[in-house]
């Protein structure tokens, strides 16, 4: 994703540059592959024992790291304290959106909130050690709201998830 250049960003060392991976310290490896793969659909690349595994969408090497090196057995932060607000999962369409979405409600799972950015739609919920998670869709750059000086406008505003969950594509009666 590349940035605009404006005079907010203009030091800006490597235009380039992403967030390539997160690194999650979780109390319970095998719960937490339970949420990020059989819910989430992450694909496990890599497993260092009992301890480690590394996963991604689409085979790249990897997206999210998980480990129970510091934390096997561990309490989520306390609330009040620095740390992790959210991670971010970008789905390439409002129809894959849909699809994660759909799989979270079907795994019975709480979401803590659902907004139409402007920019976005997006969908917030936690991981089971607390963890806050986004999962969103980018609407095309231009259609993302602006002042009209060109600034991005972003919002706060409810998301029709009802229009959303209509988005995931119906699979086809088997023959």
């Amino acid at each position: 994703m590349k940035a605009r250049q404006s005079p907010n960003n203009a030091g800006e060392a490597a235009p380039q540059a992403s967030i390539g991976h997160v690194h999650l310290k979780v109390a319970d490896l095998d719960r937490s592959l339970g949420f990020y793969r059989d819910v989430l659909g992450f694909a496990v690349m890599q497993r260092y024992g009992s301890r480690a595994v590394f996963l991604s969408f689409g085979g790249y090497h990897h997206h999210l790291g998980l480990n129970t090196w510091e934390s096997a057995g561990g309490q989520p932060p306390a609330h009040g304290t620095t740390g992790l607000y959210h991670f971010a999962i970008l789905y390439p369409s409002r129809a894959e959106l849909a699809v994660a979405v759909n799989r979270v409600i079907k795994a019975g799972l709480h979401l803590d909130g659902a907004a139409d950015h402007g920019v976005s739609e997006a969908i917030y919920l936690r991981d089971p050690d607390g963890n806050g998670v986004e999962l969103y869709w980018d609407r095309p750059a231009e259609q993302w709201p602006r002042t009209p000086n060109g600034e991005l406008a972003m919002v706060t505003e409810p998301l029709d998830l009802g229009s959303l969950l209509q988005e995931a594509p119906r699979r086809q009666p088997a023959e």
